[in-house]
């Protein structure tokens, strides 16, 4: 069993053939930590590897002659006020005011398989054997609260989970004010601190800053995970690269208002943080209530940032994702938005529609615009009934002619927001986020309702869906396009304001449950103006993410690199769309713009009808080339070969399990007169194993080892033969012996 407990030391070691982590019971009776890092040899006791030294101005936790001060102390779960003076892992407000407290270890469970911590989404185990958990449980006798922690060991994964959950059995009430999902104490700050950062259309670009003595953190307080930060970061040794290096990935399975931090104290301890955000939030808790704090997924990676990002991959992918799309190979699609907006009707969609099914397209997906007068973004949010004057037979009646055409047929929803120009406002001026007397601040003519609120959920659950049920439905994508302001509910007592950002996010997740469990067969897809909600948590509920509202394809490289730090290539939604480019005007190559996107749940993003005949049979081809290695590029291990971050050129590559297929996409920014020799080095491939090799109906074979430390040479003249700026080659590797 990787876990194991040292009764006599007091010790927990948790361990696969990858990772090892090392908890203790302190003198004092909480809990300290040891170790995290690359798999050591268990023993009976670490007991050598606990720091103490007394040190001018410490105040020691315990009475002489213990030298116990938690300011200098490793510790797993801390608080604030009896010595340590870093930031907490939680806080109690208590009735008297006071806010300290002081958890002690009680007893502990150690059980094969990971438990569920619904309502939240986490990562799961499909058979007991794939984990090991272990619940610590401590007490605060004082206000007579229950901590429990929870830790899950993968076994074939250098993957573990942490999570928290508060019970309140005294006879006062208290107040969570901060309640953190893991903290985690390493013993030095030699690191690079790397997050996604971004704005729209331009989310999760890499970032990466040397640690300081201090706070650096990323947040989001928008109600939201934001496109601002992702609610991910990794802390890698400054040596550490794509595929050498020690590198520590933590990541936030939730979809709210998130607080990653990274704290350095004078003497060069590094503490990282990660959870609920907590500004704007208290949770008062009444004799036997509970809270649960979202997980955090911790990776360790002894080799470089790709290793981190392929083990996110994998769990994600196939421990997070759920039901039948998980495994089954995503559908080619297209959507109107760029091709008609929100001025159509059905002879208008029906002949979009009726050109991607000549071309091999499986679903057409019709976006916003259908429903109640929302002939603009001002009004009709919320009134999920559809617009005869565009779709005289309804969303069933277009959708049964879709699926004679031979094709299955999607629908854009946005069911948490409404505008105030709506027949659901009018009827329900209440049902909206606003605090009285104060005005509501406008963000896309919208607003956003209280999803905190069941009944809500319900009013809004009832009109999705009778619309589904109606019709013949296989695909929904869910948009979000607003942040919360003013937050505030009428529904909720002045001292429970502070909860309703979580309970918010706690509403859209039963929404989710309600809809995916009535209707397991439909593919999902979150959205939030683009990539503004890309995590973990809304791949638990949708398996792919509308990456970015930015379909540019140079642009896009950027994107798509960055959210492969984290997110799997079958969880990224990626689309052709038309030149000149809706958000840059930019001219690309129809070639590049495949090249990008078949990187991710492939679609296009156009009216096919506007293309010239040569386009067309390039589009023809696309389709087919997805449809014959979707499986390979959703499934394969993705490398990063060549950052868009740091030169002219980008490169990936995708490699099947077995090594027998793989992909590789060579990408440049701008052309180069009398340039330099250009050479990939691929990665993945079976070291003594010959390969064909193809690119632009060329072909030459070469064993995996030329190709991997000698590297591909890359023909400037086929570069201008794909198009010169923002020209692409792909490459396809496939095993001959």
């Amino acid at each position: 069993m990787p876990i194991r407990y040292h009764e006599q030391s007091k010790e927990f070691h948790l361990y696969n053939n990858e990772i090892s982590y090392i908890i203790e019971i302190m003198e004092d009776n909480q809990l300290g930590n040891l170790y995290y890092g690359k798999k050591v040899k268990d023993r009976d006791s670490f007991a050598h590897l606990h720091e103490e030294m007394s040190r001018s101005q410490s105040a020691v936790h315990l009475p002489e002659p213990s030298k116990l001060c938690l300011q200098y102390t490793k510790q797993e779960y801390p608080s604030y006020g009896t010595g340590d003076y870093r930031y907490p892992a939680f806080e109690i407000k208590q009735n008297n005011g006071s806010r300290i407290s002081h958890f002690e270890y009680v007893d502990h469970t150690i059980y094969k398989g990971k438990k569920k911590i619904e309502p939240l989404p986490a990562v799961y185990v499909e058979e007991e054997k794939e984990a090991d958990s272990l619940e610590i449980q401590l007490f605060d006798a004082l206000t007579g609260t229950r901590l429990f922690l929870f830790y899950t060991i993968y076994a074939e994964l250098p993957v573990i989970t942490r999570s928290a959950k508060f019970i309140q059995e005294g006879e006062d009430a208290i107040c969570l004010t901060n309640a953190m999902s893991a903290s985690i104490d390493l013993p030095d700050m030699d690191f690079e601190m790397l997050h996604l950062a971004g704005a729209w259309a331009r989310e999760r670009y890499v970032k990466a800053r040397k640690l300081e003595q201090g706070i650096q953190s990323i947040y989001s307080m928008r109600g939201a995970s934001s496109t601002e930060h992702n609610p991910f970061l990794a802390l890698k040794r400054p040596e550490a690269t794509e595929h050498e290096g020690e590198v520590y990935g933590f990541s936030l399975v939730y979809s709210g208002s998130f607080l990653a931090q990274v704290e350095v104290c004078t003497h060069d301890m590094t503490r990282v943080l990660f959870g609920i955000h907590p500004n704007n939030f208290e949770w008062p808790l009444k004799t036997g209530e509970a809270f649960q704090t979202p997980e955090v997924v911790m990776v360790y990676s002894n080799q470089g940032l790709n290793k981190m990002s392929q083990t996110y991959h994998k769990i994600y992918r196939t421990r997070l994702v759920r039901g039948m799309w998980r495994d089954k190979a995503r559908p080619v699609l297209l959507n109107n938005w760029e091709a008609t907006y929100m001025d159509f009707n059905e002879e208008a969609i029906l002949k979009i529609a009726e050109k991607a099914k000549s071309v091999g397209v499986e679903l057409f997906v019709l976006d916003d615009g259908w429903f109640g007068t929302r002939d603009d973004d001002k009004q009709s949010l919320g009134d999920w009934y559809v617009d005869k004057r565009k779709l005289p037979n309804g969303i069933s009646g277009l959708s049964e002619k879709i699926e004679a055409m031979g094709m299955k047929f999607g629908l854009w929803i946005e069911p948490e927001m409404t505008n105030k120009n709506s027949d659901l406002y009018r009827n329900h001026p209440d049902f909206i986020i606003s605090t009285p007397g104060r005005f509501d601040s406008l963000s896309r003519t919208q607003h956003v309702l209280d999803f905190s609120r069941k009944e809500i959920v319900d009013y809004i659950h009832s009109m999705i869906a009778g619309i589904i049920r109606e019709s013949k439905i296989s695909y929904i994508k869910w948009d979000m396009n607003r942040y919360i302001t003013e937050c505030y509910s009428r529904a909720v007592l002045p001292e429970e304001q502070g909860t309703v950002m979580h309970k918010y996010i706690l509403g859209v997740y039963d929404l989710y449950t309600r809809l995916i469990t009535e209707f397991p067969d439909i593919l999902f897809e979150s959205c939030a103006s683009g990539g503004g909600r890309f995590d973990p948590g809304m791949l638990y509920f949708a398996p792919q993410t509308w990456c970015s509202d930015n379909t540019d394809a140079s642009e896009r490289l950027k994107i798509q690199y960055g959210t492969s730090m984290v997110y799997p290539i079958s969880s990224i939604g990626a689309h052709v769309s038309a030149v000149p480019n809706h958000q840059l005007g930019r001219l690309t190559p129809i070639q590049s713009r495949a090249n990008v996107a078949f990187f991710g749940a492939f679609g296009y993003e156009l009216d096919l009808n506007t293309l010239s005949e040569e386009e067309i049979t390039a589009v023809k081809e696309q389709v087919q080339y997805y449809k014959e290695n979707r499986i390979l590029i959703q499934q394969g291990t993705f490398y990063r070969l060549k950052s868009p971050f740091e030169g002219n050129d980008t490169a990936w590559i995708v490699v099947s399990d077995d090594k027998s297929k793989a992909i590789a996409g060579f990408y440049q920014r701008l052309n180069k007169v009398n340039a330099s020799w250009l050479r990939l080095k691929v990665k993945g491939l079976d070291e003594g194993a010959l390969y064909q090799v193809s690119c632009l109906g060329k072909t030459m074979e070469a064993y995996g080892d030329e190709l991997m430390n000698i590297g591909l040479i890359i023909n400037r003249k086929d570069l201008n033969r794909a198009g010169g700026d923002f020209a692409s080659l792909l490459f396809d590797f496939v095993k001959i012996k």
